[in-house]
């Protein structure tokens, strides 16, 4: 058996274990159990490694007593980042419904745009249809100086038209 241990027979605990229950036992004044005694070849392989004195005992629960004030220290700043993370995660949340509100509200006002510039379309299209027929009502005079009928145009087309189309002109009587 390798490794400076080796297993009782009765109890399955290591020689090492047993030699220092023992000297427990003896400190104590309680006579050692002898069904427990371990064999001359166990104690002989038991002997190199010194036994743990209390010091050397107290040392490694100290040891081990920093690294878990470590690890507590290192688990409060690992809360404290998760606490700071999840309050930043609910920030943008409220920040991200703030902004679909107001992406529903320019969805709503970009449709009544597109009803507004329909609108504007078929407004244009009949002012287009109106200028047409208004262009169509009216007579132009090539030839004739701007303004020369001066107030009165009706009295003027009445006087000019028949001399220059040799016919004569007849007011309807209403």
């Amino acid at each position: 058996m390798t490794g400076g241990r080796s297993s009782h027979k009765d109890t399955g605990k290591p020689a090492r274990q047993l030699l220092f229950f023992e000297a427990l036992h003896q400190v104590k004044g309680a006579p050692p159990q002898t069904a427990t005694q371990p064999s001359a070849t166990h104690q002989e392989m038991a002997n190199p490694a010194p036994e743990p004195t209390m010091d050397r005992i107290l040392q490694e629960i100290l040891a081990v007593g920093r690294r878990l004030e470590g690890m507590d220290n290192a688990m409060v700043s690992m809360a404290v980042e998760t606490k700071s993370i999840r309050m930043d995660i609910a920030s943008f949340q409220t920040h991200i419904l703030g902004l679909e509100q107001r992406v529903s509200k320019v969805e709503a006002h970009a449709s009544s745009f597109q009803d507004r510039d329909q609108e504007l379309l078929f407004l244009r299209s009949e002012l287009m249809n109106l200028e047409d027929r208004s262009r169509r009502d009216n007579v132009r005079f090539i030839g004739f100086p701007e303004n020369i009928e001066g107030e009165d145009l009706h009295r003027f087309l009445r006087d000019t038209l028949p001399r220059l189309t040799g016919t004569t002109f007849e007011p309807k009587n209403p």
